[in-house]
Protein backbone atom coordinates (compact mmCIF):
# COMPACT_ATOMS: atom_id res chain seq x y z
CA UNK A 1 0.00 0.00 0.00
CA UNK A 2 1.70 3.47 -0.93
CA UNK A 3 1.37 6.22 1.79
CA UNK A 4 2.39 9.83 1.39
CA UNK A 5 2.39 12.20 4.23
CA UNK A 6 1.35 15.58 4.12
CA UNK A 7 1.88 18.25 6.18
CA UNK A 8 0.08 21.53 5.39
CA UNK A 9 1.76 24.50 6.95
CA UNK A 10 0.36 28.27 7.16
CA UNK A 11 2.47 31.32 8.24
CA UNK A 12 -0.13 33.15 10.42
CA UNK A 13 -2.52 31.58 12.77
CA UNK A 14 -4.81 33.84 15.15
CA UNK A 15 -3.59 32.41 18.29
CA UNK A 16 -0.08 32.52 17.45
CA UNK A 17 1.45 33.95 15.17
CA UNK A 18 3.89 32.66 13.18
CA UNK A 19 4.19 29.38 15.22
CA UNK A 20 5.34 26.61 13.26
CA UNK A 21 8.56 28.77 12.99
CA UNK A 22 8.71 29.68 16.88
CA UNK A 23 11.83 27.71 18.48
CA UNK A 24 11.57 24.29 20.33
CA UNK A 25 14.93 23.36 22.30
CA UNK A 26 17.07 24.76 18.86
CA UNK A 27 14.75 23.54 15.79
CA UNK A 28 11.65 25.18 14.61
CA UNK A 29 8.33 23.51 15.60
CA UNK A 30 7.62 22.69 11.67
CA UNK A 31 10.93 21.17 11.36
CA UNK A 32 10.50 18.98 14.37
CA UNK A 33 7.06 17.65 12.56
CA UNK A 34 8.59 17.01 9.33
CA UNK A 35 11.61 15.62 10.87
CA UNK A 36 9.35 13.17 13.34
CA UNK A 37 7.38 12.39 10.33
CA UNK A 38 9.90 11.01 7.84
CA UNK A 39 11.64 9.21 11.26
CA UNK A 40 8.59 6.78 10.89
CA UNK A 41 9.69 5.57 8.13
CA UNK A 42 6.09 4.58 7.18
CA UNK A 43 5.72 6.86 3.92
CA UNK A 44 6.73 6.94 0.45
CA UNK A 45 7.05 10.31 0.50
CA UNK A 46 6.73 13.08 2.94
CA UNK A 47 6.20 16.81 1.43
CA UNK A 48 5.05 20.06 3.39
CA UNK A 49 2.52 22.41 1.77
CA UNK A 50 2.73 25.45 2.85
CA UNK A 51 1.64 28.97 2.03
CA UNK A 52 4.96 31.42 2.52
CA UNK A 53 8.22 30.76 1.12
CA UNK A 54 9.72 31.04 4.79
CA UNK A 55 7.99 27.48 5.79
CA UNK A 56 9.68 26.97 1.90
CA UNK A 57 13.01 27.45 3.05
CA UNK A 58 12.76 26.16 6.40
CA UNK A 59 11.85 22.16 5.11
CA UNK A 60 14.37 22.69 2.45
CA UNK A 61 17.69 24.11 3.48
CA UNK A 62 17.72 21.02 5.53
CA UNK A 63 17.11 18.76 2.60
CA UNK A 64 13.46 17.91 2.93
CA UNK A 65 10.78 18.80 0.73
CA UNK A 66 8.13 21.41 -0.13
CA UNK A 67 5.75 23.00 -1.99
CA UNK A 68 3.95 26.02 -1.87
CA UNK A 69 0.25 26.28 -2.41
CA UNK A 70 -0.95 28.24 -5.08
CA UNK A 71 -4.32 29.31 -3.05
CA UNK A 72 -5.13 30.98 -0.19
CA UNK A 73 -6.84 27.94 2.33
CA UNK A 74 -9.05 27.94 5.28
CA UNK A 75 -8.38 24.64 5.93
CA UNK A 76 -4.93 22.36 5.74
CA UNK A 77 -7.17 19.93 3.76
CA UNK A 78 -8.01 22.11 1.50
CA UNK A 79 -4.55 23.15 1.51
CA UNK A 80 -2.81 19.11 1.24
CA UNK A 81 -5.74 18.59 -1.52
CA UNK A 82 -3.97 20.48 -4.06
CA UNK A 83 -0.90 18.86 -3.78
CA UNK A 84 -2.71 15.13 -3.96
CA UNK A 85 -4.36 16.09 -6.83
CA UNK A 86 -1.26 15.25 -9.00
CA UNK A 87 0.32 12.41 -7.21
CA UNK A 88 -0.78 8.61 -6.91
CA UNK A 89 -1.19 6.49 -3.62
CA UNK A 90 -3.27 4.57 -2.01
CA UNK A 91 -3.87 6.84 1.29
CA UNK A 92 -3.03 10.26 2.17
CA UNK A 93 -1.81 10.82 5.49
CA UNK A 94 -2.53 14.64 6.74
CA UNK A 95 -0.04 15.04 9.78
CA UNK A 96 -0.58 19.03 10.85
CA UNK A 97 2.51 21.08 11.11
CA UNK A 98 2.52 21.97 14.85
CA UNK A 99 2.86 18.58 16.10
CA UNK A 100 6.06 18.15 16.84
CA UNK A 101 6.10 15.24 18.57
CA UNK A 102 4.32 12.79 15.61
CA UNK A 103 4.66 8.89 16.60
CA UNK A 104 4.98 6.02 14.47
CA UNK A 105 2.55 3.85 16.34
CA UNK A 106 -0.52 6.42 16.21
CA UNK A 107 0.34 6.58 12.01
CA UNK A 108 0.62 2.75 11.72
CA UNK A 109 -2.70 2.04 13.28
CA UNK A 110 -4.40 4.79 11.28
CA UNK A 111 -2.67 3.25 8.40
CA UNK A 112 -3.76 -0.65 9.25
CA UNK A 113 -7.72 1.12 8.93
CA UNK A 114 -7.01 0.96 5.68
CA UNK A 115 -4.98 -2.25 5.25
CA UNK A 116 -7.71 -4.26 6.85
CA UNK A 117 -10.54 -2.59 4.98
CA UNK A 118 -11.29 -5.24 2.73
CA UNK A 119 -14.76 -3.99 1.57
CA UNK A 120 -13.27 -0.16 1.47
CA UNK A 121 -15.96 0.99 3.45
CA UNK A 122 -13.29 3.53 5.17
CA UNK A 123 -12.83 7.09 3.02
CA UNK A 124 -11.07 8.78 6.24
CA UNK A 125 -10.01 7.91 9.04
CA UNK A 126 -8.43 9.63 12.00
CA UNK A 127 -7.06 9.52 15.18
CA UNK A 128 -8.67 9.95 18.83
CA UNK A 129 -7.29 9.61 22.72
CA UNK A 130 -9.42 9.33 26.16
CA UNK A 131 -9.58 12.44 28.05
CA UNK A 132 -9.15 12.31 31.87
CA UNK A 133 -8.51 15.92 32.80
CA UNK A 134 -11.56 18.14 33.44
CA UNK A 135 -9.83 21.17 32.25
CA UNK A 136 -8.78 19.59 29.05
CA UNK A 137 -12.63 18.10 28.85
CA UNK A 138 -14.02 21.57 29.27
CA UNK A 139 -11.13 23.71 27.21
CA UNK A 140 -12.54 24.61 24.07
CA UNK A 141 -8.94 24.71 22.23
CA UNK A 142 -9.32 21.06 22.97
CA UNK A 143 -11.87 19.20 20.08
CA UNK A 144 -13.65 16.45 21.38
CA UNK A 145 -15.33 13.68 19.48
CA UNK A 146 -18.07 11.03 20.35
CA UNK A 147 -18.30 7.77 17.93
CA UNK A 148 -20.19 4.65 17.95
CA UNK A 149 -19.38 1.13 18.34
CA UNK A 150 -17.83 0.50 15.33
CA UNK A 151 -15.62 3.47 16.20
CA UNK A 152 -17.34 5.84 13.14
CA UNK A 153 -17.05 9.01 14.15
CA UNK A 154 -20.85 10.67 15.55
CA UNK A 155 -20.25 14.23 16.54
CA UNK A 156 -17.26 16.40 16.99
CA UNK A 157 -16.98 19.79 19.05
CA UNK A 158 -15.42 22.09 21.01
CA UNK A 159 -18.35 22.26 23.38
CA UNK A 160 -18.29 18.91 26.62
CA UNK A 161 -19.22 16.10 24.28
CA UNK A 162 -21.54 13.85 25.70
CA UNK A 163 -22.80 16.32 28.35
CA UNK A 164 -22.45 14.52 31.50
CA UNK A 165 -26.10 14.81 32.32
CA UNK A 166 -26.26 11.71 34.24
CA UNK A 167 -23.72 11.86 37.00
CA UNK A 168 -24.08 8.33 38.14
CA UNK A 169 -22.42 6.84 35.26
CA UNK A 170 -18.94 7.22 33.96
CA UNK A 171 -18.60 8.99 30.82
CA UNK A 172 -15.28 9.09 28.63
CA UNK A 173 -14.76 12.25 26.83
CA UNK A 174 -12.17 11.63 23.65
CA UNK A 175 -10.17 14.39 22.33
CA UNK A 176 -10.05 14.47 18.65
CA UNK A 177 -5.85 14.56 17.56
CA UNK A 178 -5.70 16.27 14.06
CA UNK A 179 -4.02 13.79 12.40
CA UNK A 180 -6.11 12.35 9.45
CA UNK A 181 -5.52 9.83 6.56
CA UNK A 182 -7.84 9.78 3.31
CA UNK A 183 -8.58 7.90 -0.48
CA UNK A 184 -7.86 9.95 -2.80
CA UNK A 185 -11.76 10.19 -4.04
CA UNK A 186 -12.63 11.34 -0.64
CA UNK A 187 -10.07 14.11 -0.48
CA UNK A 188 -10.91 14.99 -3.89
CA UNK A 189 -14.63 15.41 -2.51
CA UNK A 190 -13.91 17.49 0.39
CA UNK A 191 -11.31 20.55 -1.69
CA UNK A 192 -14.57 20.08 -4.08
CA UNK A 193 -17.90 20.53 -1.54
CA UNK A 194 -17.72 24.59 0.19
CA UNK A 195 -17.21 25.04 3.90
CA UNK A 196 -20.58 23.36 5.75
CA UNK A 197 -22.47 25.53 7.88
CA UNK A 198 -21.22 22.98 11.12
CA UNK A 199 -17.81 23.40 10.53
CA UNK A 200 -17.55 27.31 9.50
CA UNK A 201 -19.36 27.65 13.26
CA UNK A 202 -17.16 25.58 15.34
CA UNK A 203 -14.08 26.07 12.82
CA UNK A 204 -13.72 22.26 12.51
CA UNK A 205 -12.63 21.05 9.35
CA UNK A 206 -13.92 17.30 9.30
CA UNK A 207 -17.34 18.94 10.15
CA UNK A 208 -17.32 19.29 6.52
CA UNK A 209 -17.34 15.02 5.70
CA UNK A 210 -20.07 14.67 9.21
CA UNK A 211 -22.49 17.43 7.55
CA UNK A 212 -22.00 15.25 3.68
CA UNK A 213 -22.61 11.76 5.41
CA UNK A 214 -19.46 10.40 6.07
CA UNK A 215 -17.86 9.42 8.99
CA UNK A 216 -14.71 8.90 10.02
CA UNK A 217 -13.14 5.78 11.66
CA UNK A 218 -11.77 6.75 14.63
CA UNK A 219 -8.84 5.05 15.47
CA UNK A 220 -7.96 5.18 19.31
CA UNK A 221 -4.21 5.97 20.63
CA UNK A 222 -2.66 6.44 24.21
CA UNK A 223 0.60 7.99 22.49
CA UNK A 224 0.84 11.89 24.10
CA UNK A 225 2.81 14.45 22.97
CA UNK A 226 1.94 18.47 22.74
CA UNK A 227 0.84 20.13 19.94
CA UNK A 228 1.59 23.46 19.40
CA UNK A 229 -1.72 25.59 19.41
CA UNK A 230 -0.82 29.17 22.08
CA UNK A 231 2.23 30.52 23.18
CA UNK A 232 2.12 28.64 26.19
CA UNK A 233 2.21 25.10 24.63
CA UNK A 234 5.72 26.11 23.89
CA UNK A 235 7.10 26.21 27.50
CA UNK A 236 4.36 22.61 27.51
CA UNK A 237 6.53 21.13 25.13
CA UNK A 238 9.67 21.72 26.78
CA UNK A 239 8.69 19.90 29.89
CA UNK A 240 7.42 17.38 27.59
CA UNK A 241 10.93 16.81 26.10
CA UNK A 242 12.59 17.06 29.72
CA UNK A 243 10.30 13.96 31.22
CA UNK A 244 10.96 12.14 28.04
CA UNK A 245 14.46 12.53 27.70
CA UNK A 246 13.87 14.07 24.24
CA UNK A 247 16.20 16.30 22.27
Amino acid sequence: MKAIALIPARLEASRFPQKLLADLRGKTVLRRTYEATVATGLFDEVIVVADDDKLIQEIEQYGGKAIKSRKEYESGTDRIAEVAAHLEADVFLNVQGDEPFTQKQPLADLLDAFRHDEEGKVQVASLCRELGDPELIADPNVVKVTFDKHHNSICFSRSVIPYPRNQDIRIKHYQHIGVYAFRKAALMNFTNWPMTPLEEAEKIECLRFLEHGISLRMVETIATGVGIDVPGDIARAEAYMDLNGLK
